[in-house]
């Protein structure tokens, strides 16, 4: 009877708990800062040798099974965890957006001009110029013609519909555990058995190259796997045909063919929007034929990260419903669930400040400040990164050999070391995707410090190269991030390196590092004005 009591009274505990707990969620999730919990992909296994997942479009064939050493086994049923319908999007004010032109004007054409040139300048397209000029053949304008510019403001005004919230878009805390291997295995569509030769010789599968991508750009992968199954269908889709090995993510371009290419290319324009937006330097779309529509004031910076990418592969009825709530959203939401249940907000909190860092040089090198704030990957992003090439005789440009040490900037837990990248989080905690990060790039790969090294402030990481992408010198490249996002190198935060403190004087590339009244001026080249060391 004394037991009873006792299990009774647990009952009754845990009952109260449970009522309380029911009436607080929906305070919590009301809250301004939310975050969501991890939405871990897990596979229950079964009888079935099919999977029991129901794509959206009937017309996906992804029955199948995945025979280990040669035999039927039975498939894995999916069974990812979606997240749950949540709180509306936070209320926003809407952008101070560039004025429009509300009339007619004219324009003179100057040496050096293209219709590129001036239709992006007045926030109009080349055709609508072509139409209203009678122009036959774009390429001949000459200097002094006299061109009729239309009124930007007459075009169609653009969807207000927000797609993912800003912490979708960048790869940051609410990434920090999604598993893409697990998910394109899960799917078991094309990407799954897919493989692909990048230009630097290595063999990647379909979720290393998603991997890949999203680390190099920090570009949220769940965000680059919906699109790619909106745009091929290719992570459901086991038809034979469907398309990876050409134009998966929709640029018809010779120049991007392959998933890695079409991919980064995607990418890079989800960031280029992003943050454009978020500089106020947007207001119009000109679209895949020519058409523009004016941009919608109250959308946020992710949904105009998207609303770019389609905006340069779409006519205006696909760009519409595309960025509509049956468009993307609804793929995103079929695949993963709601997408602002995974919002996490602020991504750059109030007040933020650097950590102390060093100059990352060994005290007697004299390097060469090469590039001041420039992209931090590719072209859409930021102006986080500075490049630093060695030591070397008068003769030493381009590519030549060193053995001059490059330093950690600050102590951290080095969380990524591979094709010519090494990555330092500082707060430790093993993710690149929450809190600050160190990014250094074109480090020579057989130099580099290994994943999981403890490294303290002055540590060695590697040694400066020609490795990694596109380079015209022996140089490295740094960058920060927080929460996944780039941090502007002369921005709010400016990049500080032991009171050397980065400026950008307004040009890609072009900048400087002051401390104490001396400066160092930018220089591709070997000059007295660009020389900077540790005494």
């Amino acid at each position: 009877m004394k037991n009873t009591k006792k299990v009774q009274k647990k009952a009754t505990i845990w009952l109260a708990c449970l009522l309380i707990l029911v009436f607080l969620l929906p305070i919590f999730l009301a809250g301004c800062r939310r975050r969501v919990k991890d939405f871990v992909p897990y596979i229950v296994p079964t009888n079935s040798g099919n999977l029991s997942f129901n794509p959206p479009d009937s017309n996906w064939d992804i029955q199948g099974t995945l025979p280990p050493s040669g035999d039927l086994a039975p498939q894995a049923q999916l069974t990812i965890t979606m997240a749950p319908k949540g709180p509306e999007p936070t209320a926003m004010p809407e952008k101070i957006l560039p004025t429009l032109r509300t009339s007619e004007e004219q324009y003179t054409v100057v040496k050096g001009d293209s219709l590129a040139g001036i239709a992006l300048r007045h926030q109009v397209s080349v055709r609508q110029i072509l139409d209203l000029n009678e122009i036959k053949d774009p390429n001949l304008i000459s200097p002094g013609q006299i061109l009729l510019i239309p009124p930007a403001s007459a075009n169609e005004l653009a969807s207000g519909f927000r797609i993912i919230p800003d912490s979708e878009l960048v790869y940051g805390p609410s990434a920090k555990d999604f598993d893409i291997a697990a998910i394109v295995r899960q799917y078991n569509g094309k990407l799954n058995e897919y493989w692909e030769e990048l230009p630097d010789g290595r063999q990647l599968s379909g979720a290393e190259i998603v991997e890949l991508v999203a680390n190099e750009n920090s570009v949220n992968p769940r965000l680059l796997l919906a699109l790619l199954q909106y745009q091929s269908g290719c992570l459901l889709s086991r038809d034979k045909n469907c398309d990876l090995e050409l134009y998966p993510l929709g640029l018809m371009s010779s120049n991007h063919k392959g998933l890695y290419k079409q991919m980064s290319w995607a990418a890079n324009e989800l960031l280029r929007g992003f943050h454009l937006w978020e500089y106020s330097q947007l207001a119009v779309w000109t679209l895949l034929e020519g058409e523009v529509m004016r941009i919608d004031p109250s959308i946020n910076s992710a949904t105009a990260g998207l609303q770019n990418f389609f905006s340069l592969i779409q006519n205006k009825n696909g760009f519409k419903e595309s960025v509509s709530e049956d468009g993307f959203y609804k793929t995103y939401n079929e695949l993963f669930g709601y997408p602002f249940a995974f919002s996490y907000e602020p991504l750059i909190p109030g007040g933020l400040t650097q950590p102390e860092l060093i100059l990352p040089l060994a005290k007697g090198d004299v390097w060469l400040l090469t590039s001041g704030p420039h992209w931090a990957w590719g072209t859409g992003s930021p102006w986080a990164a500075l490049d630093f090439a060695p030591p070397g005789e008068e003769d030493d440009y381009g590519c030549y050999e060193t053995d001059a040490p490059v330093l950690a900037a600050a102590s951290g837990l080095v969380v990524r070391s591979e094709g010519s990248a090494v990555v330092i989080d500082l707060d430790g905690d093993g993710y690149e995707q929450t809190g600050w990060t160190l990014n250094y790039f074109h480090i020579a790969e057989a130099s580099a410090v290994p994943v999981g090294t403890q490294v303290a402030t002055g540590d060695v990481i590697g040694i400066s190269s020609c490795e990694g992408g596109i380079t015209n010198g022996t140089h490295f490249h740094l960058a920060r991030r927080y929460n996944g996002v780039w941090i502007e190198a002369g921005g709010a935060i400016p990049f500080n390196l032991g009171g050397w403190v980065a400026q950008s004087y307004g040009t890609v590339y072009d900048g400087c590092l002051t401390k104490e009244g001396y400066t160092v001026e930018a220089h591709n080249g070997r000059s007295t004005i660009n020389e900077i060391s540790n005494p």
